[in-house]
């Protein structure tokens, strides 16, 4: 993840300067232990200022507004109590270079502060910190004690002091040429590395595109380099700095990542705000994708192995109750030749009935013939008993087993966050599993809102769309609510997978080449996506049900119609649209 470098965090305030201040503080909400969100009114708009502490992803900008969730940090209840109502006057550096940005809060736009958030982006070490006017510390998003810093500690109660001060030169737009490169040259070295420990205020992503732009690598030796390469190099080092100077910057996404910069722009942005929330938006919730993903896969994979072992058990359980009738026959046996038995006898050969073949019966020596005859009787009900109490707890669990299968089936649709509706789309799995039993319902801060998912929506050969079901709370949702008369619904027979539906608009008649297409989708979408061909069947809607208890995702049909579904086809559909 790309962190918030001093030039980035430059051209923020820049903005937030000439478009909200002065603002009032209308809330405060806080997401998750390392992110708070203040909400601002100006004359003209209203919009949240976030504010991120995090490592990897230390922040201020302006950002989408906050999930509904209950906020129950202390945090941000001392901000709120506060700051809601006062407006924020000012957001400026406490020093020239430093990653450490003031906001400050009054009355009024020409009152002195009450207030001041000191908001540090400086990666592992940030934090955002409440002071009074008098710079006393009321409340620290992170308290840091003589035991996590022996250089700095930021404790509510104490004056706060500045972080120290970066090391390197400061750089300047009035210094020459020469001597700008005497200093990067001083030490000969990588030209990258080089800047990067000569002056304050670089990072590695301003060092990569600078160098790039005077067309040079950041391996060059700083012998190596010509006289002309210095000047270029020297002339990008000014445009860096005449941008620092006059706030003009150019937001926009590199191959790897974003800039500020005019250099290695792919695509241009409106403006900075829209660039950092987009991407740590995209970044916070890739996080969030992974966390929950590996959180249910774990879950199922435990979950499937116990019930996989259960089955097993009762399988074995089962075969084991077809030997009853063998018992009842060697006690039937044994009956008919009591008078072959003898005193002490470990076992006993008798003529089969049916067969006329000898049978040999073990026998408990300590035991006469009836009475053995009755041990046999005895497990004969046993296992009889056993075999028609088991076929139902067996039924259940393999029930069971199918409903893991279409949730895995579901998930493996979701290998990897591609777009914002992935990660909706995965709490709807895991609040599906919560509502099943499968998890524990979260409390406070972890109880998150989920908000509805869309299906996946591709248009056919002419011209109708195809909608599939991405977890099983869709599928129902496909089956049952959207569905219509005229639609078709198709799923991979005997295979878990997602519910497909061929929306068609009233008296419209499906094409041959729009049921092979959502055919192809429902092969794709399916556990037997690696097949070359799966059956598929599909069936009008008003012929799908859902049986009376079933779990989310299950259904039943008739009146189908079978047809291959290639799910190859589909592949190559998605990488054309791609």
């Amino acid at each position: 993840m790309q962190p918030v470098d001093f030039t980035t965090l430059t051209a923020v305030c820049a903005d937030l300067r000439s478009r909200w201040i002065p603002a009032r503080v209308e809330q405060v909400y806080q997401r998750d232990v390392q992110t708070i969100f203040l909400a601002l009114r100006t004359l003209h708009k209203k919009g949240w200022l976030t504010i991120c502490w995090h490592p990897q992803a230390a922040r201020i900008c302006l950002g989408s507004a906050p999930p509904r969730d209950r906020d129950t940090f202390t945090f941000s209840d001392q901000l709120r109590h506060q700051l809601k109502g006062l407006a924020l006057t000012a957001i400026a550096p406490i020093a020239p270079w430093e990653r450490v940005i003031d906001l400050q809060f009054a009355q009024r736009p020409e009152d002195e502060p009450l207030w001041h958030l000191y908001v540090e982006v400086m990666g592992k070490y940030s934090n955002a910190i409440l002071t009074d006017g008098g710079d006393r510390i009321v409340t620290v998003a992170h308290q840091v004690g003589a035991k996590q810093s022996r250089v700095r500690t930021v404790q509510t109660g104490q004056p706060y002091e500045f972080p120290p001060s970066l090391l390197g030169d400061i750089p300047s737009l009035e210094e020459t040429q020469e001597r700008w490169q005497e200093r990067v040259s001083l030490v000969p070295g990588a030209i990258g590395k080089q800047l990067l420990k000569t002056y304050r205020g670089l990072s590695p992503t301003v060092v990569n595109l600078m160098i790039e732009s005077a067309n040079l690598t950041t391996e060059r030796s700083t012998q190596d380099l010509s006289g002309e390469e210095w000047e270029k190099l020297f002339q990008s080092w000014q445009e860096w700095l005449q941008a620092i100077a006059t706030g003009n910057f150019t937001p926009g996404w590199t191959k790897t990542g974003y800039t500020v910069l005019p250099w290695g722009l792919v695509k241009p942005e409106k403006d900075v705000q829209i660039l950092l929330d987009i991407y740590y938006s995209n970044a916070w919730n890739r996080q969030q994708f992974q966390q929950l993903q590996h959180q249910i896969l774990q879950k199922l994979k435990n979950v499937g192995k116990k019930l996989t072992h259960k089955a097993q058990g009762f399988r074995d359980r089962l075969a084991q109750s077809k030997d009853a009738d063998k018992y009842r026959t060697h006690a039937d046996l044994l009956m008919a030749y009591l008078h072959e038995w003898k005193p002490g006898m470990q076992s006993i050969s008798l003529t089969d009935f049916e067969t006329g073949q000898p049978v040999k019966i073990p026998l408990n020596p300590e035991k006469n013939a009836v009475q053995n005859a009755q041990i046999l009787y005895k497990k004969h009900q046993k296992l009889k008993r056993a075999k028609d109490a088991i076929k139902p707890f067996l039924q259940e669990v393999e029930t069971e087993i199918q409903y893991l299968e279409q949730v895995e089936a579901a998930l493996s649709q979701l290998e990897h966050y591609k777009n914002v509706e992935d990660l909706p789309t995965l709490r709807e799995i895991r609040e599906e599993l919560v509502q099943q039993g499968y998890f524990e319902a979260g409390k406070g801060s972890d109880r998150a809102v989920v908000k509805e998912s869309q299906p996946y929506c591709y248009p056919t050969p002419s011209g109708f769309e195809v909608w599939i079901g991405r977890n099983n709370r869709q599928n129902d949702r496909l089956s049952f609510r959207i569905a219509g008369d005229y639609d078709l619904w198709f799923h991979a027979q005997e295979i878990a997978g997602s519910h497909v539906l061929l929306r068609l608009t009233p008296g419209a008649v499906a094409e041959d080449i729009d049921v092979q297409f959502a055919a192809d989708f429902a092969a794709y979408y399916s556990r037997g996506r690696q097949s070359d061909r799966v059956p598929v069947v599909y069936t009008e809607p008003k012929f799908v049900y859902k049986p009376k208890g079933a779990k989310p995702g299950i259904a039943i049909y008739k009146r189908e119609q079978v047809i291959w579904g290639r799910s190859h086809k589909a592949q190559e559909y998605l990488n054309e649209g791609k």
